[in-house]
């Protein structure tokens, strides 16, 4: 049975009736308008699939302010550093009522992309070669370089640097307003990624941005991007590809859903990174992959929220 036969197959989530979802938003974080959309979406989906919904958008709620908010079980569909990457997750621990994704550890992890390449080469998992850029450290690899921030997400503030004089200009534009800096081997090839949902990958999808990189303006206010569902790829690359994703799951800890990202040239796949909360606006990809698999927005929603339940009660069966 493929994966994505193990993911229908497990039938449809049951949430308790009368029960009510705190959906969390926004964020202080530099990718809060994506939040802000895939918030209002989570909820609308949560809604269609007959799910009490308290729609809230935040900044940076204290434990008092987070309790005060209805809800049962809390849907936090936060991106980037505070709300993806532990003290979200750490604030959520502590209010204690289930929540939907990644806890503390795998969310840090997941969002420091140094830690996170060391940890999937640790399993043999290829991925480009790296540089953590601290402020007046030399440069130490060769060109074409990628610079990205290490801990955030949505490709905000990446450059494309095919020179040394390049790299220069873009860090003294970034290192003012980034505290760490990635630099990581530019990967000439075919832009992949894989929702993955309890640990089953859902479709691959190729991601072909009509021109240049598939960067902010093209995840999330351009039309022009292409969607390959299920695409055809060399022989045994779909097949790694779903391997390195579970075993990056798997290694950093990561719950209920996930999406990996990968670079595909002829050596064979290169892992990029995981987020542990994909975006689930129109334009995201974790939700046209589950909808190509049979498994549309409402339904895929109500399962994470029933998986959350589900964690909670066996904890507290095992307590």
């Amino acid at each position: 049975m493929s994966p994505t036969s193990d993911i229908i197959s497990q039938g449809s989530p049951v949430v308790p009736q009368g029960t009510q979802v705190l959906v969390l938003k926004g964020g202080p974080d530099a990718e809060r308008e994506v939040s802000l959309r895939s918030g209002a979406m989570v909820a609308d989906a949560l809604r269609r699939a007959g799910i009490g919904v308290h729609e809230v958008a935040i900044d940076r709620p204290g434990l008092e302010e987070l309790r005060a908010m209805p809800g049962q079980v809390v849907f936090p569909v936060l991106h980037g550093s505070w709300g993806e990457g532990g003290p979200l997750q750490e604030l959520l621990e502590a209010d204690g009522r289930p929540y939907v994704g990644s806890g503390p550890r795998a969310a840090r992890i997941a969002m420091d992309k140094v830690a996170t390449k060391a940890l999937v080469a640790e399993l043999g998992v290829p991925t480009p070669r790296a540089q953590e850029l601290q402020v007046g450290a030399e440069f130490a690899l060769e060109c074409p370089v990628v610079l990205k921030p290490a801990d955030d997400g949505s490709s905000v503030d990446l450059r494309i640097c095919r020179s040394v004089q390049a790299v220069m200009r873009a860090r003294l534009e970034l290192e003012p307003r980034r505290g760490r800096i990635l630099a990581e081997e530019y990967i000439e090839g075919r832009e992949l990624t894989v929702g993955i949902v309890d640990g089953e990958c859902l479709p691959i999808i190729e991601i072909r941005p009509r021109e240049g990189t598939y960067d902010y303006e093209a995840k999330y206010n351009r039309d022009d991007t292409q969607y390959l569902l299920d695409p055809a790829l060399p022989e045994g690359a779909a097949e790694a590809v779903q391997a390195f994703t579970r075993a990056a799951w798997h290694a950093l800890g990561c719950r209920d859903v996930a999406r990996a990202d990968f670079m595909l040239d002829a050596r064979g796949p290169w892992f990029l990174e995981i987020n542990t909360m994909p975006g689930f606006t129109d334009h995201s990809l974790v939700p046209k992959a589950a909808r190509h698999a049979g498994l549309p927005m409402e339904s895929l929603v109500a399962r994470l929220v029933a998986r959350a339940i589900a964690r909670a009660a066996a904890r507290r069966r095992a307590a």
